[in-house]
């Protein structure tokens, strides 16, 4: 009997798995069997894939056709095997030579008259695909120059199934990727235009030299969520790995665009406070589509009026912001989602929220419920905390402030100190060092260390918390060129952690 075949990958996370399918043309009344655990959206690509073989000029047999996707145990979600099925059904009929398909990775969705539509996980089925060794993969023109960022495989691009046939047949040619980068884009506002708020300027700061969670309180109005936006500005641009990290993220969620395929700065994302806990951490059904943790990876997260957000959901932050990195389980397998991110929470400090605070009218208990839903061991995860005031005239001040360039300068040299004191390690951030390494290897005088242990003992903070106070002590020597913390910045640090949140 005929037998067709051809590859693609599935995509569960951010990690593929090649996908064998094979066609089978036998005796019986004309039909289309789909087997291999396919979900709806794969179901119904029958229809598709006959309509879009039809109306390319080829012949669909007439016999009865069973398509099977290997290995059947894993489930196959999406449309991406559009092309690859139809393929391997001409490849069972005998209408196109199989010399180059069996060489080739076939990704893509077919709409009935044979055009070629864009999908998502192209970038990650794509290295997959050249992790699994396969020399060539053929993708949808829209798509092209976000799967032409893999090196190491060869990326083409078709524009339909007819274009394809004429590949396969050696009649025509698919179209390369050009090579071009995209620019990178502008950062959301200059920090010059903050005026005043020294203190949480330079906790912005200290935040982005070490990589370190930031929480922000005060009234409404004083300049938190202006704050908060600057602060990918002052963050250094993503290596080219991490750049093809968070642009497969985005490529799951269906985000990126044709005009700027590859992320290059780091993201910001902020939540409404009505988001649920699936959009928070990724969910949905059947493939766990990336929530809002995992497309700040590398990047911020700010969740303004924190307090207004569901515990539920704020207490789901605790596994990411622990291990960066996310576990979704669901009924056909666990997502796997990067969610390394710079947490940034901003909070009035009551519901009533005054411009002045001896004007608040809030009974003590409801100022304490207020932030109550920020978790003892969601706040111990958190390593500044801030408490802006309102400064009378600030906003008139014919003081220029100091304009994100000068700052991002201080913060790429403390991070680079960093980089190179962790590197053997391979940390690149001082948030990311382990506590029993801070406490062993790399342990403090005495006298720079005591501070803590004295908070330690009168227990004012967790041993969590101690180590983050070290964490962000490391950062600001770095940025003040210090080879070690000393006792004043130890103390600063712990300014940090016991102020801010009352």
């Amino acid at each position: 009997m005929p037998l067709g075949r051809a590859h693609s990958v599935a995509v569960t996370g951010v990690d593929g798995q090649l996908v064998e399918i094979e066609a089978d043309i036998g005796q019986g009344l004309p039909s289309v069997h789909l087997v291999g655990l396919p979900d709806t959206a794969l179901q119904e690509s029958r229809n598709r894939v006959r309509s879009a073989v039809a109306n390319s000029g080829e012949k669909w047999p007439d016999g009865r056709v069973i398509l099977a996707l290997s290995p059947a145990t894993l489930p196959k979600v999406g449309s991406v095997y559009d092309l690859a099925l139809a393929v391997s059904v001409l490849d069972a009929s005998g209408a196109v030579p199989s010399q180059r398909l069996a060489k080739t990775v076939v990704l893509g969705e077919l709409a009935l008259d044979g055009r070629l539509r864009r999908v998502r996980g192209i970038l990650p089925a794509v290295i997959a695909a050249r992790n699994a060794g396969w020399p060539t993969v053929v993708v949808p023109e829209p798509v092209l120059a976000e799967a032409g960022l893999v090196d190491g495989i060869e990326v083409l691009g078709a524009s339909s199934l007819r274009t394809m046939v004429a590949w396969l047949r050696g009649e025509g040619t698919l179209l390369e990727p050009n090579g071009d980068l995209p620019s990178a884009s502008p950062a959301c506002g200059d920090l010059s235009e903050v005026v005043g708020q020294d203190e949480a300027r330079w906790a912005l700061e200290v935040a982005a030299a070490g990589g370190h969670h930031l929480l922000l309180t005060g009234p409404p109005g004083i300049g938190k969520t202006m704050l908060a936006q600057r602060l990918p500005g002052l963050l250094p641009p993503l290596s080219d790995s991490e750049a093809l990290e968070v642009t497969a993220i985005h490529s799951m969620a269906g985000l990126l665009s044709g005009d700027q395929p590859l992320i290059t700065t780091p993201p910001f994302v902020a939540p409404h406070h009505s988001t649920s806990a699936a959009a928070m951490v990724g969910g949905g059904s059947g493939s766990a589509r990336p929530g809002a943790v995992s497309r700040a990876h590398r990047g911020v997260l700010f969740l303004d009026e924190c307090a207004e957000i569901g515990t539920k959901v704020l207490e789901a932050l605790r596994t990411p912001l622990e291990e960066g990195e996310i576990r979704i389980a669901r009924r056909d397998g666990v997502a796997r989602y990067p969610a390394r991110f710079q947490l940034v929470l901003a909070a009035n400090p009551c519901p009533c929220a005054p411009a002045r605070d001896v004007d608040c009218i809030c009974a003590p208990m409801a100022r304490r419920r207020y932030l109550g839903k920020l978790s003892g061991p969601l706040i111990d995860r958190i390593d500044i905390w801030v408490q802006m005031r309102a400064h009378s005239g600030a906003s008139f001040s014919s003081e220029k402030a100091e304009p994100s360039a000068t700052v991002r300068a201080r913060v790429a040299a403390a991070r680079q100190a960093a980089a190179a004191r962790w590197h053997d390690d391979g940390w690149t951030t001082n948030a990311e060092v382990p506590g029993h390494i801070l406490r062993q290897r790399f342990r403090l005088p005495h006298e720079s260390i005591a501070p803590v242990e004295t908070a330690l003992r009168m227990g004012r903070m967790s041993a969590r918390g101690a180590d983050r106070a070290i964490r962000v002590a490391w950062t600001i020597s770095d940025l003040r060129g210090a080879k070690i913390p000393t006792a004043q910045d130890v103390m600063l640090a712990l300014n940090f952690r016991q102020r801010g949140a009352q």
